[in-house]
């Protein structure tokens, strides 16, 4: 009878421990934190100057007005950056351009992009390039360092990728290539053909 008492009373303290534990707690939310306004942010900041949160740094070429180097918020977005840059040029297409993609630090963003990879197209073998996307059969490195996140080592990979595999198939054969993920071949599907 004794350990009957004993399992019964510690049944009701565990009991009682529980329901208190279980009670509803009351709780604050975090304070609200005001976002930046998108005009503030498209002002380009010198190196010297105090910033509150991350900033990024993004090469801004093409049909803009201001073409340049622009130090943006971190989450800024492509259109912020062509602000930042002073507008697209009257009668440019931007739709190539995926305007609300976010933008990470160091990346080039360049409006027109079918006539940029002209510059470097002009040696042996390369060709200037037609109004169309640019060959993956054909490309040069720096025709393809000329394409929206696309740098210098990446467009290396990409000849390297080509040489060892005898061409590219599809356009689908960019994600086998080391360092394009979904987001930056979804950037370049539009701009390059087999």
């Amino acid at each position: 009878m004794a350990a009957v008492a004993v399992v019964l009373a510690a049944a009701v303290g565990f009991a009682a421990q529980q329901y208190w534990s279980g009670r509803p707690q009351a709780v604050t939310a975090p304070a609200v934190v005001a976002p930046v306004s998108a005009a503030a942010s498209a002002v380009p900041v010198g190196p010297g100057s105090a910033t509150a949160g991350t900033r990024i740094v993004v090469d801004v070429g093409g049909k803009v007005r201001e073409p340049g180097v622009r130090r943006l918020p971190g989450g800024s977005r492509v259109q912020d950056a062509l602000t930042a840059a002073g507008g697209v040029r009257p009668g440019t297409d931007t739709t190539g351009l995926n305007l609300a993609r976010v933008l990470v630090d160091g990346e080039q963003v360049l409006v027109g992009a079918t006539a940029q990879p002209a510059p470097g197209g002009g040696g042996p073998g390369g060709g200037p390039p037609g109004p169309g996307p640019l060959s993956l059969a054909t490309a040069t490195v720096e025709q393809l360092d000329g394409l929206p996140g696309v740098g210098p080592v990446l467009a290396r990979h990409i000849v390297d990728f080509r040489t060892a595999r005898g061409g590219f198939r599809g356009v689908e054969d960019l994600r086998q290539v080391d360092g394009i993920g979904e987001r930056r071949f979804a950037d370049l599907r539009g701009l390059v053909r087999p």
